[in-house]
C-alpha cells in the first residue's frame, strides 16, 4: 500500500498491492483491495487516484483502477476489475458489480445498481434507485455467458427509479424520465418517459 499525506483510520482494512494517491480521506470500516473468490491477498493490483474521499463502510474489491477525485457516500460496494475515471461520485448504498467501465465526471446517485459489463461514458448522470439489468432470462442455462449491460453514451441522464434493460443503448445527451422502463435503444438528444419508455420530445425542447 502506498498512501501519502492521507488520513487512514485504524478501523479500515487495506489489503496488499493497493496504491492510494495523495490526500485521500478514508472513513471508518472501509475495506480496499478485498480479493475476490479464488484469488489471494495482493495477487491483483488495486489503484485509487489522488484526493479520494471514501466514506465509512465502503468495500472496494481488488483489481479496480479508479481515477483522481473519486468520492463515495456511505456503504458502497464496488466489485472487482472495474475501470472508473476521474471526478466520479457514487452515492450512498449503491452497488457496482464487476467488469464495469465508467468514464470521467460521472455522478451515480444513491442506491443505484450497476451490473456486470455495463458501460457509462463521460459526463453521465444516474439518479437514485436506478436499476440497470444485464440478463434477459435470469437463472436460465447459459445466462451468465450472455450477460450484456446497458451502455450510456456521453452526457446521458437517467431519472430516479428507472430501469434499463440488458444491452440497451442510451444515446448521447438523451434523458430518461423518472420511473421509466427502457426496453429498447434511445437515439441521441431525445427525451423518453413511461413503461415501456417512448420518445416524447427532442432534448432541445427542454427549458434548460
Amino acid at each position: 500500500m502506498v498512501v501519502r499525506q492521507s488520513r487512514l483510520p485504524g478501523k479500515c482494512k487495506i489489503y496488499k498491492n493497493v496504491k492510494i494517491g495523495r490526500n485521500a480521506q478514508i472513513g471508518d470500516y472501509v475495506i480496499i483491495g478485498l480479493p475476490p473468490r479464488g484469488l489471494l491477498d495482493g495477487e491483483t493490483k488495486t489503484r485509487v487516484g489522488k484526493n479520494a474521499i471514501i466514506r465509512s463502510h465502503t468495500v472496494i474489491y481488488a483489481g479496480n483502477v479508479i481515477g483522481d477525485n473519486f468520492q463515495t457516500g456511505h456503504g458502497i460496494l464496488i466489485r472487482e476489475n472495474n475501470i472508473i475515471g476521474s471526478n466520479v461520485r457514487v452515492g450512498t448504498g449503491s452497488d457496482i458489480e464487476y467488469e464495469v467501465k465508467i468514464g470521467d465526471n460521472v455522478l451515480i446517485h444513491s442506491r443505484a445498481f450497476i451490473p456486470e459489463f455495463s458501460i457509462i461514458e463521460d459526463d453521465c448522470y444516474v439518479g437514485p434507485n436506478v436499476v440497470f439489468t444485464n440478463t434477459k432470462y435470469p437463472l436460465s442455462p447459459g445466462a451468465k455467458r450472455s450477460f450484456k449491460g446497458p451502455i450510456l453514451k456521453k452526457k446521458a441522464k437517467i431519472g430516479a427509479n428507472s430501469t434499463i434493460l440488458p444491452g440497451v443503448i442510451i444515446g448521447e445527451n438523451s434523458l430518461v424520465g423518472a420511473g421509466s422502463v427502457v426496453t429498447k435503444d434511445v437515439p441521441p438528444n431525445k427525451v423518453v418517459i413511461g413503461s415501456p419508455a417512448k420518445i416524447i420530445k427532442d432534448i432541445s425542447a427542454l427549458p434548460y
